[in-house]
């Protein structure tokens, strides 16, 4: 372990503020960050912890905001979010251990890196980790990467089960950035990899993430979220569908549609919601409208069993929540 300092600021423009010193990063549950630590992928000269800062608890109104610090555990369980976001704790039970889910926070969870093999290993060339040194998953071992929104300069995927599900319910992210508080849509949170895939988000620079937002929605009341990997628990996805569904009539009224583990960001599949939408409640429809979106993929030598599998996924799910 290389040394670094350590600060605990007493509120959250304090922290920002500390955070342009050279080499700072916010710790909070350190699930991720620490183990990054470890294995060397990034050697912070400051922790800022911002644990003690008041962004816990989960309020109640028209929708619902989420403190950033609140554990991953804790918004599972909440009685309102699994009445009327089901899909949210289903995600977050779907991902890690209980012991991890215990101290991880939901701000956290946005925030993690990927779990890339070549991001995580220092001795493989990686653009995500070091900019401008290749990309070795293109040709090595990337069963598990992405098909979906990539570039020649990576092929990451995005490791959060929450994101996914927040994706579908129209969720924001609010932040305190170096010119005070703003909020984005989780749509626009996340960047595509492009020629700079070490930028994972579009905030700015030293932003905190104070808390979550979830507009009413009442679609996601009926929402389900499923997921394979490739054992029973504590993996991360080969693919995963978040889904929520309003038939009446034998007839998609509405319908909410997302994927992940196959793109660099949760992967909203606007163009199957299109297809879906007034159309029969069928699973040959369903088949149909998963097609159109998957048309977009571009796999790689070993992950193009990514394709049938979310087609396939995404039929069951919508099926089980067909009435």
């Amino acid at each position: 372990m290389r040394p670094f300092e350590y600060e605990r600021p007493g509120d959250g423009p304090g922290a920002v503020a500390t955070m342009a010193r050279p080499g700072a990063m916010f710790l909070a549950g350190g699930t991720n960050l620490v183990d990054l630590m470890k294995l060397g992928v990034t050697s912070p000269e400051l922790l800022v912890d911002i644990t003690g800062l008041p962004y816990h608890g989960i309020e109640t109104g028209e929708g619902v905001r989420i403190g950033a610090l609140v554990s991953n555990t804790e918004l599972a369980r909440d009685e309102t979010i699994r009445r009327r976001y089901p899909v949210v704790s289903e995600a977050i039970l779907a991902g890690a251990s209980g012991q991890l889910r215990n101290r991880a926070t939901v701000a956290g969870n946005l925030l993690q890196r990927t779990r890339c093999r070549y991001f995580q290993d220092v001795t493989k060339a990686c653009n995500k980790r070091s900019p401008g040194t290749g990309c070795d998953a293109r040709d090595g071992e990337h069963h598990d990467l992405a098909i979906l929104g990539a570039s020649p300069q990576c092929v990451a995927t995005n490791p959060s089960d929450l994101a996914v599900a927040l994706s579908i319910v129209d969720a924001s992210v609010h932040y305190l950035g170096p010119h005070g508080p703003a909020a984005i849509s989780v749509h626009d949170l996340y960047r595509r990899p492009g020629d700079r895939p070490d930028l994972d988000t579009n905030l700015p620079p030293g932003s905190l993430i104070t808390g979550v937002v979830l507009p009413e929605c009442p679609i996601a009341a009926g929402s389900r979220y499923r997921k394979v990997r490739d054992r029973a628990s504590f993996a991360f996805a080969a693919g995963s569908v978040a889904a929520a569904l309003d038939v009446r009539d034998g007839i998609v009224h509405d319908v909410r549609l997302a994927w992940g583990a196959v793109a660099h960001l949760p992967w909203r599949a606007w163009a199957a919601e299109r297809a879906l939408r007034h159309g029969p409640a069928t699973p040959e429809h369903y088949a149909r409208a998963a097609e159109e979106e998957l048309a977009f993929a571009k796999p790689l030598r070993d992950n193009a069993y990514k394709i049938p599998l979310l087609r396939n996924l995404t039929v069951e799910l919508l099926r089980e929540l067909t009435p």
